[in-house]
């Protein structure tokens, strides 16, 4: 699947897995055959003294601004490494000004749904921190539409930035969850939307009408709070091969 990375966001909504628990899960899913395919254990950054004793372990840290990001920086106990930082709102000449461009730390910006979009993605061009896309949530208007995501995806690939994405992404195909109704989209239709300009790939629910996957991306990685959902449903579309 081209690399794609499942970062474990298993402590969020709607998973709201208990951290202990989650810790416990996210170091069963690194001994399993999908391994590779597992980013970091996400966390909330009220979270990090929480994790005192549970090293090592690699997490990334959602935080609110600049400020948060570099005060997450110097907050991990002991063994715990911070590998990225997802930064809710910030501008980048903030984010440089409170801690550069860690070499070790993947910055993640979240790209806001209004008229500053173009120009947070613009100031992205030439550094090292990603895009962030938030592609869903708790409430039916958190969900952007098929234009306006795809024309999200196509401001990043114009500019040539790397992005993950994360919230709503709980299954590989656009779906309508049967508890809310509200209509999610699948992680292989964005994927397949940063290699064409057609927004309505982005509303295919089989997997047989999707284009070819394109054979490089710019979708780094996808928030999920379930690891296991998406390798089952990869695998049985044929696109995992479960080894052991």
């Amino acid at each position: 699947m081209m690399g794609l990375i499942l970062d474990d966001a298993a402590v969020f909504p709607p998973g709201n897995l208990p951290l202990s628990e989650a810790v416990a899960a996210h170091r069963l899913h690194r001994t399993r055959w999908y391994a590779d395919l597992v980013g970091p254990l996400v966390v909330p950054a009220a979270a990090l003294p929480a994790l005192a004793g549970a090293g090592p372990l690699d997490v990334a840290v959602v935080v609110p601004d600049a400020e948060g990001a570099a005060a997450a920086l110097v907050a991990a106990p002991e063994g715990i490494r911070v590998v990225a930082l997802e930064v809710t709102e910030a501008s980048v000449a903030a984010l440089q000004a409170a801690i550069g461009e860690p070499a070790e730390v993947t910055v993640h910006l979240e790209v806001p749904r209004d008229d500053r979009r173009d120009a947070v993605i613009a100031d992205l061009v030439g550094t090292t921190y990603l895009a962030k896309l938030r592609t869903g949530g708790v409430r039916a208007d958190l969900y952007p539409d098929e234009a306006e995501l795809a024309a999200t995806v196509a401001a990043l690939v114009e500019a040539g930035v790397p992005f993950k994405a994360t919230a709503g992404l709980h299954h590989a195909l656009r779906n309508t969850d049967p508890e809310t109704g509200f209509e999610q989209h699948g992680f292989l239709n964005l994927l397949a939307a940063t290699g064409t300009t057609d927004a309505a790939v982005l509303a295919v629910r089989d997997a047989r009408e999707l284009p070819e996957l394109p054979a490089s991306s710019l979708l780094r990685s996808i928030g999920t709070c379930s690891i296991t959902e998406p390798i089952d449903e990869l695998t049985a579309l044929g696109l995992l091969e479960l080894t052991r």
